[in-house]
């Protein structure tokens, strides 16, 4: 049963008692990420996830560290385009005194300067890193040929011109303007009394903060076609269409014909590109809601000879499923691989902690585990077929990273 409860302040606590584990899973969900960002502080928000872990005024950055590993515990963080989120997993025991540690993070970072320059180096490394990797860069691509100057299209880690303007002032007004109450939601799930939702209050239950600007209004899909030319020995080539909204009707259908197309080794494109055509070691599809916008991107990497051919195959696989629709067998197999996941997915805590604390901050609502099993079921050939024929009929962006830097002929 999940229980959820509003402070005075806004803050909004959702906690899920599971009494068959030892574990504790606690989040702090911020509705602030890439998206909350302009040209000048991109990449603000991940680095101010960064600056929570370098010291607080009674704990030093070794002594946040020492803190969980001294009880058998995790603690972790990550920033996306639309949230932010710091984590900690620990023994059931072990739950106050990591809420507390969490707070203190929250509340009391220092900030400080010599922290900055130290950490701002490791972003630094942490682009470069990202800058090597061709393969994950042409989604970011991607997402700036879709959005064009759209937060939405901004990198997550910024640049290495923005990060280097941020000082401890410059996080400490970003966070007073965004990490405000009622966009702050705490998500636990575990071995864990309803009761623990008093001790949340007594620690974010009372702050104030400034009024968040509402961030840019619904984007654009502008159908752009993009290339890097970079020395790699393959042809990263990403092709995004129009999707769906976070709680869309139709988002269960999409995630059916995600699948069939290209959401495991078994699906159209694994199976025509890799199987059948030998194309390819890596290619998938997948689909990134956001709440008023989606992009269902498919991705392959080739040799750059291979490009075209590449090209041809995913359209000739898109065409294919327009024209003849999925199988029934195809159907049925991904509502028992969606179900299953489902099922498997209630095991851990962190993936409760996880579902809870983005349904509340993105939807306000949880639904049960009947309620979501009754909506697979409810998907039909139909309802996929018409979606299918909806979204890889309308216009696409594409981005290539290759050696030759140049886009498919046959675009």
């Amino acid at each position: 049963m999940i229980k959820r409860y509003t402070c005075q302040n806004g803050v909004r606590i959702v906690l899920e008692n599971i009494p068959t584990v030892r574990s504790v899973a606690i989040g702090v969900w911020i509705g602030t990420g890439s998206r909350n960002e302009n040209p000048e502080n991109n990449g603000i928000s991940h680095f101010l996830e960064h600056m929570f872990f370098k010291g607080t005024k009674t704990r030093s950055a070794r002594e946040i560290a020492e803190s969980f590993d001294s009880i058998g515990g995790q603690v972790n963080a990550f920033t996306s385009k639309e949230y932010t989120c710091y984590y900690a997993k620990v023994l059931d025991n072990h739950a106050n005194f990591a809420l507390e540690v969490l707070a203190d993070m929250f509340f009391n970072s220092t900030f400080d300067e010599e922290e900055l320059k130290k950490e701002k180096n490791v972003v630094y490394e942490e682009i470069k890193m990202y800058e090597d990797t061709p393969d994950d860069i042409v989604h970011d691509l991607l997402s700036k040929a879709v959005y064009e100057n759209h937060p939405l299209g901004y990198p997550i880690l910024g640049t290495e011109e923005t990060l280097a303007s941020f000082t401890g002032e410059t996080l400490k007004e970003y966070m007073h303007n965004t990490y405000t109450p009622e966009n702050v939601v705490i998500s636990i799930a575990g071995n864990i009394t309803e009761s623990f939702i008093s001790d949340v209050e007594k620690h974010f239950g009372s702050y104030e903060a400034g009024n968040q600007e509402q961030p840019d209004g619904k984007p654009m899909f502008h159908m752009n076609h993009m290339a890097r030319k970079k020395e790699t020995e393959q042809a990263h080539l990403c092709i995004g269409f129009e999707g769906l909204q976070v709680g869309h009707e139709d988002i269960y259908n999409l995630i059916v014909l995600n699948n069939v197309l290209g959401g495991s080794m078994s699906s159209r494109l694994f199976q025509d590109v890799r199987e059948r055509k030998g194309l390819a070691y890596s290619v998938f599809s997948y689909h990134s809601s956001f709440h008023d916008s989606g992009i269902v991107t498919i991705y392959g990497g080739t040799g750059a000879k291979q490009l075209d051919v590449l090209f041809d195959t995913i359209k000739e696989t898109l065409a294919n499923l327009k024209s003849e629709g999925i199988t029934e067998k195809e159907l049925n197999n991904c509502k028992e691989q969606l179900k299953g996941s489902l099922m498997l997915s209630l095991e851990s805590t962190n993936s409760r902690m996880s579902r809870n604390g983005k349904n509340e901050l993105l939807l306000k609502r949880h639904r049960t585990l009947d309620e979501i099993v009754h909506e697979i079921d409810q998907v039909s050939k139909e309802g996929v077929d018409k979606l299918a024929n909806t979204i890889f009929t309308n216009a696409f962006s594409v981005s290539l990273i290759s050696p030759e830097g140049e886009l498919p002929k046959n675009i």
